[in-house]
């Protein structure tokens, strides 16, 4: 599973980075707080609050979307938007 991590101001790519962990797979139940802090880290963000709909919008749709509000503290970006690539079935 690769997590691709973007930072977007007024539309615009500001920062992004991807990050691989080949032990996960769609089937598995990863920890998503433990998963994003490194993505978090090579961005330089602090980590966003995680509720129940962005766990949703990951399940229904690999990706979601953090906007400002949820940060604890404040950031100079739009829209921070995480997409999450599973391997191939075999």
């Amino acid at each position: 599973m690769k997590l691709w991590g973007i930072v977007r101001k007024d539309n615009r790519i500001q920062r992004q980075h991807t990050i691989e962990y080949p032990e996960l797979t769609r089937d598995s139940s990863p920890n998503w707080h433990e998963l994003i802090g490194p993505l978090c880290e090579e961005l330089d963000l602090s980590r966003p609050l995680i509720l129940k709909k962005h766990l949703k919008e990951i399940a229904d749709f690999s990706r979601v979307v953090f906007i400002p509000s949820d940060f604890v503290e404040p950031v100079d970006f739009d829209k921070f938007e995480i997409e999450v690539f599973y391997p191939k079935e075999k």
